[in-house]
């Protein structure tokens, strides 16, 4: 197993570490979880060896001192199934671990082993997903979960009435947590885990795409997104602050989306388009 590295930084407040989170998540931090006065980004050593003096370059140019961590991969898991609470989206799902109690009947039961992958459901962009599948019905339509993480977006989709998802993300640990998540939740003859990134698409087309990612990956890859969307389609898309609301509206209606609707929280956004 690879280890992981813990980065810790000091915030002053919540919308501190948010635009932190954001600007993080360009280079190969995996995870975030946020305390009272630290901020602590997971990355995988290989990966942060590649890019550390970018990071510290980031770093010191916004006056941030941070401490490195190496965190054994089992320590990692423990750590994330003791602090794991279920999250309720709008009362309509809850998304929890094996080890909690179920959903009450009237609501989407969503079972997520809290390993290392993103999307359990406590970040904000993760919740903004969530409660805009929720808006749709997606029964006999196909669906795109590009960066799927945990697969969470996936499964809410399948128990929304996809017939098929495919879940893609480059991340093997998270193809791994995916396929674990898939069959917890008895879904696994509706999604189908994909190792790799947007190319992986292939000639694939989609009634509905999902991209909870970053803001430079959906800027590059939006076009991908849309040659694989079927006319009619619908293409849901976060991992951007509000701020960067304008770029992404502006490249979607370039290749010839229609901007529908925007879902807003904590200074973050989800945003649906149509073709």
């Amino acid at each position: 197993m690879v280890d992981y590295i813990e980065l810790s930084v000091p915030v002053s407040d919540a919308e501190q570490a948010e635009i932190l989170i954001a600007e993080l998540a360009e280079f190969p931090f995996e995870s975030f979880q946020q305390e009272e006065t630290q901020l602590k980004a997971y990355i995988r050593e290989d990966e942060l060896e590649k890019c550390r003096g970018d990071v510290a370059e980031f770093l010191t140019g916004r006056l941030i001192r941070g401490t490195y961590t190496r965190i054994e991969t089992v320590n990692w898991n423990a750590e994330w199934e003791a602090g794991f609470e279920p999250v309720d989206v709008d009362g309509r799902c809850l998304i929890r671990a094996p080890f909690h109690d179920r959903a009450p009947e009237d609501c989407l039961d969503v079972v997520i082993m809290p390993k290392m992958s993103f999307g359990t459901g406590h970040h904000a962009t993760t919740w903004l997903m969530t409660s805009a599948l929720l808006g749709h019905d997606f029964s006999g339509m196909t669906g795109l979960d590009m960066g799927s993480g945990t697969g969470v977006l996936a499964i809410i989709a399948v128990m929304r009435g996809a017939v098929h998802v495919d879940a893609v993300d480059i991340d093997e640990w998270s193809y791994e947590n995916c396929t674990e998540n898939i069959r917890e939740n008895g879904v696994e003859q509706r999604i189908r885990p994909i190792l790799g990134d947007a190319s992986a698409i292939g000639d694939a087309k989609y009634d509905f795409i999902l991209a909870n990612i970053n803001r430079n990956i959906l800027l590059t890859d939006m076009g991908a997104y849309v040659d694989a969307l079927n006319g009619g389609g619908l293409l849901i898309m976060s991992g951007i602050l509000e701020a960067d609301i304008p770029i992404i509206t502006d490249k979607a209606v370039s290749l010839g989306l229609k901007p529908l609707e925007q879902h807003l929280k904590d200074g973050w956004a989800a945003l649906e388009f149509g073709k």
